[in-house]
């Protein structure tokens, strides 16, 4: 696929997310869309998982937007980098935030298929957003990850 097209998709994409239009944002996805969010992480896999999970990001963030500031692609994968703005509403991760809009830098890559996007891994710092939104990285990990997130200490560990 034309790089102007992928990137053209992606922007679409963005406005729509920002808006939070999520009819505008499902016409740009495929029915085998894959949405990965690693910081949370999520993977929704086609279209009705991909409405769920929109729905459910633009509950927690009401306010959210992202602008898109740069990219670059190979003819087959898409990466934008920019900003996104979003206040941490709801109690989804047993904490209470602290109401103020986080700026975070965000990078995306995207695929393409069928002159749609078929996937999209959505980069962000989750450190950054809890330190942003007044909440422990610590108590939002353990809420997404359970015991994996706990660091575990080494015997002999000497520093």
């Amino acid at each position: 696929m034309d790089g102007h097209r992928m990137f053209e998709l992606a922007q679409a994409l963005a406005v729509a997310k920002s808006k939070q239009d999520l009819p505008a944002a499902l016409r740009l996805l495929h029915p085998e869309m894959v949405l990965e969010n690693p910081a949370f992480g999520t993977t929704a896999r086609g279209l009705a998982e991909n409405e769920q999970a929109l729905a459910r990001f633009f509950a927690m963030f009401p306010d959210y937007q992202v602008e898109l500031a740069g990219h670059a692609d190979d003819g087959e994968i898409l990466v934008c980098w920019g900003t996104a703005r979003m206040t941490l509403t709801g109690t989804r991760f047993d904490v209470e935030p602290n109401g103020e809009r986080a700026e975070l830098p965000v990078f995306i890559t995207f695929t393409f298929a069928d002159d749609l996007i078929v996937g999209e891994r959505f980069f962000f710092d989750l450190s950054a957003l809890c330190a942003q939104s007044g909440v422990s990285t610590d108590a939002v990990r353990h809420k997404l990850f359970g015991d994996i997130a706990r660091p575990t200490s080494r015997t002999g560990d000497r520093r």
